[in-house]
């Protein structure tokens, strides 16, 4: 057996996995482009979603642009407490899971359910990762750039390992 032949799963897999990737953020850039210089539709929505779930809790919590239109604040008592740009919407997280999905597996119905869930179960994660950056902006705000970068980004790539995992061990297999 050649070498070719024993690694083309692999090779096949990598290759529908980066072509997906590539197509969705392509398709991710012209819609941000359609933002037309403000924040898109879905870092308003999950900003205004975490505010909401912080609004639970605290008084006087609002949500706004920022003066650079692709941002949106977080305000506390009219203080603004946190920029979520579109970085933070959680999209290009969930073109990684969807590209991902798709290489591995087969498109079936158990697929057509799954990745629905996924979207969801990161889109939960990211309103957690970004309601957690606005405590510590305001606990420990010297930890703010570690929490972003490192703490939090590792904590949202930890969920979507471990749906990876369900897929491959438990739903996908049967």
């Amino acid at each position: 057996m050649s070498l070719y032949q024993d690694f083309k799963p692999s090779i096949f897999f990598l290759a529908k996995f980066i072509g997906l990737y590539v197509v969705l953020n392509i398709l991710y850039g012209f819609y941000l482009d359609a933002s037309k210089g403000e924040a898109d539709i879905m870092t308003k929505w999950v900003t205004e979603q975490t505010a909401s779930v912080i609004d639970l809790y605290e008084d006087k919590i609002a949500t706004g642009p920022k003066d650079d239109l692709k941002s949106i604040f977080i305000f506390k008592e009219s203080q603004a407490i946190l920029s979520v740009y579109e970085g933070c919407n959680g999209l290009n997280v969930m073109v990684i899971f969807v590209s991902f999905l798709i290489a591995y597996g087969k498109i079936g119905t158990r697929m057509l359910w799954f990745i629905p869930l996924g979207l969801l179960v990161i889109h939960f994660f990211n309103i957690l990762r970004i309601l957690l950056l606005f405590h510590v902006t305001i606990s420990m705000p010297d930890f703010l750039y570690f929490s972003h970068k490192y703490l939090f980004t590792a904590f949202i790539y930890i969920g979507v390992l471990g749906m990876w995992a369900l897929w491959i061990f438990k739903v996908n297999e049967k």
